[in-house]
């Protein structure tokens, strides 16, 4: 959910009345998705509508519209924004005020109604601008261009077209649009899980979880680095966001990367990677995952199972790049005096793994994932109280009542200004169309397509947050894969995680980018090491579609393509390093190349070819020494 931190340079700070007002309605909303998390859900458009009502007004209220706006003075530019703060109200209160009249003349739209319906998606649009991106605006625009000039395009993608009342009746008067299933993952269980980590990290649990990986793997070779991949690890458990993992652990590790021997693009680039697996871990594994959930109609927990081992093997690559990197440059142990003792670390801050406990047995016991997220909330507030240092006053809890609002509440805007591409795509069928572009293109050969949607992810991550690359992604692709012999949550499982590479791939790589602020150094190339050190992220997927590494096949063969899949990740790394015990010479480059293709090729005789080619190359720099 990186997309959904708040970059406070860019908001504004309201005072006096307005900064009640922001405050209050931050409040309210992640009072009502407590609420109907846990006591009461709404009907489908009221649940989505009053939470994009509120996410729209903070954002007019927050995020002015221009750099020349002032970030603290009252101007033209707030007045315009508290119009649009109105108008925010008005077209969600019109359609939940006239519901059953609207449902009553479905297709048979008043005039007020396509007036609202418009105001209601250039609102939608122009807030994505704001909080997301001039590129993501643009690409609802061209969507919307696209459902109306169908019949002037040439070629394979020519439509009948259709009118500006259908259009917007589409996208504003049902729930097939905005107010979809996107919208409706983000007004449901996003929301309440990003409210969860909020309450975690704003109660101490956030340094609880670097402590205790700072304890665990400080005293190892390259030690600070690896407490950036574990304490990713831990913390993108419970919050599933690669930015916020960056500069929340990235603040400690960081730094002490640096100070044990790690250049400072190389240590910006090992918290990037580690922090981006932090959306592929279970429990929480970011938007993406609940979408997933809702699009395949499986249950939640099922999506959590069949995504641990897949989430533990891109840790296990990036641990090994991290290993590689200090061997081959030298770099020492932390003195064990500089670093927490576990017992102690755990004594302190053990009643913070109670509410990790309580995610995973209320997810066990098949509740719903609005109940288990809002079971978390309540576990973290109750837990927090246990001990004076982590005690929490009420002004405390309205403040992270306030964030955490704040935070989920972009997630939420990608999610509607996706809703209005998946209203075209419905009404187009262009999803269909996009699907037979990429089987053509591919030959039917399996693994061109994957590697066309990764080309596909590289390009929209470029512009997208990545929630909405992969509902982007799902809908075009996605049939494409499926029609390829692939199971349903397989093509999804792929298309998740070759949509998480916008963190790390230049020339945007979000969470690079972050770690390069932190680092003070480039973030160019600061983004190429992330992309080499996450390169787990590419190779996994094509063992997805090759092998039944997602549970789906018979446990030793299962357990022969975790084995393989793990040596493979190991000669990957070092390939890309050039090291293994010392720096590796041509041949024995050449050998882990070959190495690497032997353990992905899905036979158990080439998988043997791999493993001696590896064991070749160990033994031939274990004798020169």
């Amino acid at each position: 959910m990186d997309e959904e931190v708040v970059k406070v340079e860019r908001n504004r700070q309201l005072r006096g009345i307005l900064s009640l007002i922001g405050s209050g309605i931050a409040i309210a909303l992640s009072i009502f998705q407590l609420y109907t998390a846990g006591l009461g859900a709404l009907t489908a458009m009221f649940q989505r509508g009053i939470h994009i009502m509120f996410v729209l007004a903070i954002v007019y209220l927050y995020y002015p519209p221009s750099k020349k706006a002032s970030r603290v003075r009252f101007d033209g530019y707030l007045i315009l924004d508290l119009f649009l703060f109105a108008l925010s109200f008005a077209v969600v209160l019109y359609i939940l005020a006239f519901f059953d009249q609207i449902i009553e003349r479905q297709g048979e739209w008043t005039t007020l109604d396509i007036v609202m319906g418009g105001v209601a998606t250039l609102l939608v649009i122009e807030a994505t601008r704001r909080a997301i991106g001039l590129v993501m605006s643009i690409i609802c625009i061209v969507f919307i261009f696209y459902a109306y000039f169908g019949p002037y395009i040439p070629g394979l993608l020519c439509h009948k077209g259709y009118s500006i009342p259908r259009i917007v009746g589409q996208l504003y008067l049902t729930t097939e649009g905005i107010f979809g299933l996107p919208l409706g993952v983000a007004a449901t269980f996003v929301f309440i899980f990003v409210l969860f980590g909020s309450f975690l990290e704003g109660t101490g649990g956030g340094n609880f979880f670097t402590q205790l990986a700072y304890a665990l793997t400080g005293r190892m070779v390259g030690g600070p680095a690896k407490t950036a991949v574990i304490a990713s690890g831990f913390m993108g458990s419970v919050s599933g966001s690669a930015v916020a993992n960056v500069v929340t652990t990235g603040s400690f590790t960081i730094p002490m990367m640096k100070n044990t021997g790690y250049r400072p693009h190389v240590a910006g680039a090992i918290e990037a990677a580690a922090s981006t697996g932090g959306q592929l871990m279970p429990p929480i594994m970011g938007a993406g995952a609940f979408l997933m959930a809702e699009f395949t109609n499986t249950p939640y927990l099922k999506i959590v199972k069949i995504a641990l081992i897949p989430a533990i093997m891109y840790y296990f690559a990036v641990y090994c790049f991290v290993h590689l990197e200090a061997k081959k440059t030298g770099i020492k142990r932390l003195d064990a005096k500089d670093l927490p003792k576990l017992f102690a670390v755990i004594k302190r801050g053990f009643h913070f793994l109670i509410p990790i406990g309580v995610l995973v047995y209320f997810l066990v016991a098949n509740y719903s994932p609005m109940m288990v997220g809002f079971m978390g909330v309540i576990s973290v507030l109750l837990v927090c109280m246990i001990r004076k240092e982590t005690r929490i006053g009420i002004w405390d809890i309205l403040r992270l009542l306030e964030r955490g609002a704040k935070n989920a509440g972009m997630v939420s805007v990608a999610c509607a200004a996706a809703g209005i591409i998946v209203g075209v795509v419905g009404l187009t069928g262009l999803g269909l169309k996009f699907s037979s572009v990429v089987l053509s293109l591919s030959g039917g050969i399996k693994l061109i397509a994957i590697l066309l949607v990764g080309l596909a992810s590289m390009f929209l991550g470029m512009g997208l947050p990545v929630t909405a690359s992969y509902i982007v992604l799902v809908i075009l692709a996605g049939p494409a894969l499926m029609e390829l012999g692939m199971a349903m949550l397989t093509a999804h499982m792929i298309v998740f995680w070759y949509s998480q590479d916008a963190n790390v791939t230049p020339p945007v790589a979000l969470a690079a980018f972050a770690g390069a602020g932190i680092a003070g150094t480039e973030a160019m190339k600061t983004a190429f090491v992330s992309w080499r050190v996450a390169i787990g992220m590419y190779v996994i997927p094509i063992l997805m579609a090759y092998s039944p590494l997602l549970l789906d096949g018979p446990m030793p063969q299962v357990i022969r393509v975790i084995l393989s899949g793990c040596l493979a990740l190991i000669a990957f790394a070092s390939l890309f390093e050039r090291y293994l015990r010392r720096e590796n010479t041509i041949p024995e480059q050449i050998m882990m190349g070959a190495a690497v293709l032997g353990f992905m090729w899905p036979h158990l005789w080439a998988n043997i070819i791999g493993l001696i080619l590896l064991l070749t190359v160990f033994v031939l720099q274990m004798r020169k020494g």
